[in-house]
């Protein structure tokens, strides 16, 4: 890769790579760890690389990506909560539960994302920790725990981060009753 002059030029870069050789890559990946994992799908969502699998393996998967292929980082870790969702994507060949928690790895040596999609069931919704094999992820999965109620098995602290220690329930389950709490504005009389 040669030095780019100006702005728009690595940016062209950028975007001719992104819609050729590093797609291919990140299938490639994705399919590798497909064929290694027990039960996990290769897939393309959304434009994106996508690998499927048992929650019961997202560590391992994410030890494979670091160790194997060079992915250096897990940028984010999140959730969804399908329970409203009568049409949603899954892949062939995965069952698909109430919840998902979504783990989006990036390698920075070969400028590959690759999305981590694990089906959590809504009566045991725990999934392995990725904090041993990427420690960054631990607010994100306390986040998720505070916010869904999933469990991560194995993390150090996994505690409420964003709700109040005596919150009851987890706000941004489709389930949870809505609710108001009274906030005062710096310029308002009183609580609205």
């Amino acid at each position: 890769m040669g030095e780019q002059t100006d702005a728009g030029a690595r940016e062209e870069f950028h975007e001719s790579a992104a819609d050729g050789a590093a797609d291919g890559a990140a299938d490639g990946v994705a399919a590798a760890v497909a064929a290694r994992v027990e039960g996990a799908v290769a897939a393309r969502s959304c434009g994106q690389a996508v690998l499927c699998c048992d929650r019961r393996h997202l560590a391992e998967v994410g030890r494979v990506l670091r160790d194997e292929h060079a992915f250096t980082s897990c940028v984010d870790v999140t959730a969804v909560d399908h329970l409203l969702d009568a049409d949603r994507w899954v892949p062939p060949g995965i069952v698909p539960e109430r919840f998902e928690v979504v783990a989006n790895f990036l390698s920075h040596p070969r400028n590959l994302r690759l999305r981590v999609i694990v089906e959590v069931p809504e009566d045991d919704p725990v999934v392995p920790s990725l904090t041993g094999v990427f420690p960054g992820t631990a607010f994100a999965e306390r986040e998720v725990f505070d916010l869904f109620g999933i469990r991560f098995e194995g993390h150090p602290d996994l505690t409420r981060i964003l709700m109040p220690d005596d919150w009851d329930g987890h706000p941004l389950r489709k389930d949870a009753p809505p609710a108001r709490i009274p906030v005062t504005f710096k310029a308002a009389g009183g609580p609205r």
